[in-house]
């Protein structure tokens, strides 16, 4: 067999030139400008992405805040599940209602209204925020509790004329403040309000309010009740005719004791000598203008008024210098006394002249006594309503806690310190019984000495 040889074949190597090493750079030169530029559009990409997401989520983050304060459970009173549009309604409404009570004197109450109420300290370990979520949760319980009542009862009312008048008002009062409605009811009823999401809060409040109006009528008191309790309360209700005048003096601040008694001393001489020419018959307003300072002699000088006479004052509404003398029972028309005030340093002569019952009070007692029983039917169907605080907002619940359990743990020192005393006691006691019985067993000889010693 022939041998078939095959010719070996060897590549031919090329030998690269300076062009053809200056071409290959370029082109890899292209190649990586590529992927470099393949990567800064990816991370171009990568970059719109965040930017994009943080508009987004920047957009989102009000929206998903005024949905969950729109349909979110904020809180749960009873089986009535509150969104925060619902409890910053009632929020808003109780803290108005209090800073207009209480307006005159919020200076001395330490509550400044231009700052937020959860930086204001109320008590020790309350601010005045936990304050008003207090009076708020109380309030919504009533309502509540009221409104399943009437539910039960059957009771109805149609509050749609009442509800126009509010929307009416409302608006006008917007108005008057040179706001628009809807930032109105922003500003009167909180962050999310509008009126169309209120409505339904306003309306329950109008038919709450018209079933206590109900029961107040349920529960009048009748005239022997409202008689009997009068004479139980007589001086709340009593009104007292009289006449005085106060004999007064500029004390400097610095004076001594003596300096002060001594111009007591003076004045109740002035007291006494008017009260003396008021016995002997002289006119009660004319010596008043003879006593007066010239800055007040013009009060007296009408001779078709009585400046010193006082009509129709309650209890509560006297100086508390003389309503206690005036209002006593033994208290007889033509009474005349001189009553000292040692804090304002000043004397007044008083003169008593009736006391009586008006008998249009029957009503005030009457709404008193019915307001009492509707009170207290109302608070002890709020009491079984328990309150779950779902997004952890009302802090007040927690110090409420703490405190109960710090008064727990007081008491049960104090009951701990009780008994401990008790043993004590008894243990005292059975060594008074181990004395006594020494005593008797030594035929009580001290005693006979100490007998002895004293004779």
């Amino acid at each position: 067999m022939a041998n078939t040889n095959t010719p070996e074949v060897k590549s031919e190597q090329k030998v690269q030139t300076k062009y053809d090493r200056k071409m290959e750079a370029r082109r890899q030169q292209k190649l990586k400008d590529a992927r470099q530029e393949k990567m800064m559009k990816t991370v171009g990409i990568a970059i719109g992405v965040v930017v994009l997401l943080a508009v987004v989520v920047s957009i989102a983050v009000p929206i998903v805040r005024k949905s969950s304060a729109l349909k979110g459970t904020y809180v749960k009173i009873g089986d009535h599940e509150l969104t925060q549009v619902e409890y910053d309604y009632y929020y808003n409404v109780a803290v108005n209602n209090y800073l207009t009570a209480y307006s005159s004197i919020l200076p001395y109450m330490g509550l400044d209204t231009s700052r937020d109420y959860d930086q204001q300290q109320y008590a020790e370990g309350k601010t005045w925020k936990d304050l008003f979520d207090e009076m708020t949760v109380e309030q919504i319980k009533q309502s509540k509790a009221l409104l399943d009542d009437a539910k039960g009862a059957g009771f109805t009312y149609d509050t749609s004329a009442e509800y126009d008048v509010f929307v009416s008002e409302l608006e006008t009062a917007a108005q008057s403040a040179g706001v628009s409605v809807g930032e109105y009811y922003k500003n009167t009823f909180g962050e999310y309000a509008t009126k169309q999401n209120v409505e339904p809060f306003v309306k329950e409040g109008l038919l709450v309010s018209a079933y206590h109006d109900d029961l107040m009528v349920k529960n009048v008191p009748s005239e022997e009740e409202i008689k009997a309790y009068y004479e139980e309360n007589k001086q709340n209700y009593d009104k007292v005719d009289f006449r005085s005048f106060n004999f007064n003096t500029e004390i400097a601040e610095d004076a001594s004791e003596e300096d002060i008694k001594k111009a007591m001393d003076e004045l109740k001489v002035k007291a006494d000598a008017m009260m003396e020419a008021r016995k002997g018959g002289e006119d009660f307003e004319a010596l008043c203008l003879k006593n007066a300072s010239e800055n007040t002699k013009e009060n007296y000088e009408n001779p078709d008024t009585e400046y010193s006479l006082s009509e129709g004052r309650n209890y509560s509404n006297i100086s508390a210098v003389m309503s206690d003398w005036l209002y006593d029972e033994s208290r007889k028309a033509g009474d005349i006394t001189v009553l000292a005030d040692e804090t304002y340093h000043q004397y007044y002569v008083v003169e008593f002249v009736k006391r009586y019952y008006d008998e249009a009070d029957d009503a005030n007692i009457s709404n008193t006594l019915a307001s009492e029983r509707v009170s207290e039917y109302t608070n002890g169907l709020a009491e079984n309503y328990q309150v779950t605080d779902v997004k952890g907002d009302l802090k007040y619940l927690t110090i409420s806690t703490e405190e109960t359990a710090a008064d727990s743990a007081a008491d049960d020192a104090a009951d701990s310190a009780d008994e401990a005393g008790t043993e004590t006691d008894a243990d005292t006691d059975a060594g008074n019984d181990t004395d006594s019985n020494a005593d008797a067993a030594s035929g009580g000889d001290a005693d006979t000495e100490d007998s002895g010693a004293e004779e």
